[in-house]
């Protein structure tokens, strides 16, 4: 697996365009990385910056970014609405792929190190990288922001990790940096219709886990109650792993409960709206919308829309586009301004968009133009990737009975039954879509290894290698096709025998695709085998493929049956 980390550094500076492009010019010109996101907040005067790439290069891309803002950026000017220490506030290093938290937090504290050494910059480290217990909190860290450095760099219990321990004139134009190491945290901020700060602010204590102080008699203006050793006691909040506090925007006009999720398995992004809904409500507020600082996980919105669907007792079982647009819907997540998944789901934003529309050349063509381009006198598309396309008409057909079934007017106690056929369906068609694909890239690559070169022995050699390695691959291809494919009779099945009887001669259709798609693709298995070298290989791969074309039969048959008798009972 490619090891890949993701760093969000959060400069202070939002309102200088070209000190912010500066910046990015660096981390960009440093090499090896992808800038995903750049958001820059007027009010908050602060820019998040998002980019991914390998630990090696994000960690030197996230360096040059920090000396780019030493150089640009003097605190002394400063002021904004959200907390900060420096010039570069915070510099989080988060694991993707391939790589650990504890690894991420080694090589965060490594470039604190260097940060200090090399630009004398003093550096906190905060979360998986803390070096104290306390200070695994960014607050701990931040606290009393760039105006407390001063004298917090002169204490030996607040002094930075790396750093003079005296205040320092490098301080005092660039503050102290805090490298930390994290999982993914959402910054989301909640739309509320009030100007008061105090308000939200109130909202926010009752939700963060903190909380707020315990006072003696009236909860706002009683006497904050102390323990034995002297600590306040705190009364938590109602949300795990989130931090929050209430400001008011100038530039919305509004005020929010700004929030940091950092734990979002323990609290989804759901789960944190709804919370912050039924605090806000219970004060006179209403949560106008949501708007999300910098990017989010994908899954963070499908597990947003999937709950709000079931609230309505709603199909799951629908295309990813559609989940995500409930998930904005229901949150409000374009009420300030349009919200478009391309440009802060972390996941769309890896890709790379050139690499995607190549491998996706065919499924995303419409009907006609597919058509027309099987009709060419190009060999490809061919029959392994119109067995694939049919399969995935058939899946596609069992999720659409699945879906009309749980949405059946007098079938209400019955939606979440058919929701999961419908995922089951949607799962088969996805995989399905992508062999239409793949099965083209096949037969070109048996084209490209048949035009390699044969002026000598070795590139013979290397020839024959190359034909054998990309006739295996197409007989593995349509293969697959069919293993996919036949995981849809037992959904067309149960919709012949169980779903909305209106539909029933769409599950029949959905088996007779099914059906060619399964036979189809072992007509490819059968002529790309007979190619191969390795016939045990090829031997291994005909005898699965003529028994599942065999089941495919038997098990169309029985659900055509199935349709003619209920059509016949109509």
């Amino acid at each position: 697996m490619e090891r890949i980390i993701e760093c969000v550094p959060n400069f202070s500076e939002g309102r200088n365009k070209e000190t912010i492009k500066a910046i990015t010019d660096a981390i960009e010109k440093s090499g090896g990385v992808k800038i995903l996101n750049v958001d820059p907040g007027e009010a908050t005067n602060r820019t998040v910056v998002t980019f991914v790439g390998s630990p090696e290069s994000v960690v030197e891309a996230a360096f040059r970014g920090v000396r780019k803002a030493s150089e640009l950026i003097d605190m002394r000017l400063h002021h904004g609405a959200h907390p900060r220490s420096g010039a570069t506030d915070v510099l989080p290093l988060i694991p993707v792929s391939g790589i650990s938290l504890e690894e991420c937090a080694v090589l965060a504290r490594d470039l604190a190190k260097r940060i200090w050494e090399e630009l004398g910059i003093p550096c906190y480290c905060y979360e998986a990288a803390a070096f104290k217990p306390e200070r695994k909190n960014l607050a701990v860290c931040r606290a009393g922001e760039y105006e407390a450095l001063p004298e917090k760099m002169s204490d030996p219990d607040k002094a930075p990790d790396f750093g003079p321990g005296r205040y320092t004139e490098t301080a005092a134009v660039s503050g102290a940096t805090n490298v930390g190491a994290r999982d993914f945290l959402i910054a989301v901020n909640f739309n509320l219709n009030t100007t008061s700060t105090r308000r939200a602010n109130a909202v926010a204590f009752d939700v963060r886990e903190k909380g707020r102080p315990k006072r003696e008699g009236n909860p706002v203006t009683g006497r904050i109650v102390k323990d034995a050793d002297g600590k306040t006691v705190m009364i938590p909040g109602t949300l795990k792993g989130c931090k929050a506090i209430g400001w008011f925007i100038d530039e919305y006009g509004i005020a929010q409960v700004s929030m940091n999720i950092t734990d979002i398995t323990a609290t989804p992004l759901h789960k944190a709206f709804d919370e912050v809904c039924r605090a806000a409500e219970a004060r006179g507020l209403r949560v106008t919308g949501t708007e999300i600082v910098g990017l989010i996980p994908k899954r963070s919105l499908i597990e947003a829309g999937r709950y709000f669907l079931e609230k309505q007792q709603r199909s799951t079982g629908i295309a990813e586009e559609e989940i995500i647009k409930i998930a904005i819907k229901s949150m409000g997540l374009d009420d300030l301004r349009p919200f478009d998944p391309k440009e802060k789901v972390i996941e769309y934003l890896m890709e790379d968009a050139q690499e995607t529309a190549a491998r996706e050349r065919l499924i995303r063509m419409s009907c006609r133009d597919m058509a027309y381009e099987t009709a060419s006198e190009s060999p490809a598309p061919g029959g392994g990737s119109i067995s694939a396309y049919m399969g995935a008409l058939g899946a596609a057909l069992g999720t659409m009975v699945a879906n009309l079934s749980a949405h059946k007017r007098g079938w209400d106690d019955r939606w979440k039954e058919f929701s999961g056929y419908a995922e089951q369906g949607q799962t088969i068609l996805k995989e399905l879509l992508e062999l239409v694909d793949e099965d083209t890239a096949a037969f070109n690559a048996i084209s490209q290894a048949y035009a390699l070169p044969r002026n000598s022995a070795e590139e013979i050699e290397e020839r024959k290698r190359a034909i054998e390695k990309a006739t295996r691959y197409a007989t593995e291809v349509p293969l697959r096709t069919m293993r996919a494919a036949s995981k849809a009779f037992p959904l067309l099945k149960d919709m012949a025998l169980e779903g909305n009887p209106n539909s029933v001669s769409d599950a029949g259709v959905g088996a007779l695709a099914a059906r060619s798609a399964v036979l189809g693709a072992n007509l490819n298995v059968r002529i790309n085998a007979a190619g191969l070298m390795d016939r045990s290989a090829a031997k291994a791969m005909t005898d699965e493929a003529a028994m599942l074309a065999e089941i495919a039969v038997r098990e169309e048959t029985e659900i055509i049956n199935i349709v003619n008798d209920k059509i016949n009972s109509l």
